[in-house]
């Protein structure tokens, strides 16, 4: 079951520019910051900038937090999703997958076994 917000991704087409905006933007620097993925811990939650993704209005991913990203995935598709991208393990435990909702909305999961709800403000 879906547990709650934990991520938003923000596809991007110059990484060192979107960090110094978003840096400036949360006032912190990036907790993770890689050629493939800057992340920031924002109230708790995640904001991730990604350099292979297309920017525009409809650009930006959430992911929803669930225990058991294999056993979501099954009943998504059960519930009539389509999958966009497969689950797939990002490191660190982490899981990820994303899906066609039946009205054709993308709708992303993560299981995030660093999630700290004692993190949320």
């Amino acid at each position: 079951m879906i547990q709650g917000l934990r991520t938003v991704i923000y596809p991007v087409t110059d990484l060192a520019k979107a960090k110094a905006w978003y840096s400036e933007l949360v006032g912190a620097q990036p907790y993770f910051d890689q050629p493939f993925y800057v992340g920031y811990s924002v109230g708790g939650f995640e904001l991730g900038l990604i350099p292979d993704g297309r920017p525009g209005s409809q650009g930006a991913l959430a992911y929803w937090g669930v225990a058991d990203a294999a056993a979501e995935m099954a009943r998504l598709e059960k519930m009539g999703a389509k999958v966009h991208e497969p689950l797939k393990d990002v490191g660190e435990g982490i899981k990820v997958a994303m899906v066609y909702d039946p009205f054709g909305n993308l709708f992303g999961i993560i299981e995030n076994p660093h999630f700290d709800m004692k993190k949320i403000r």
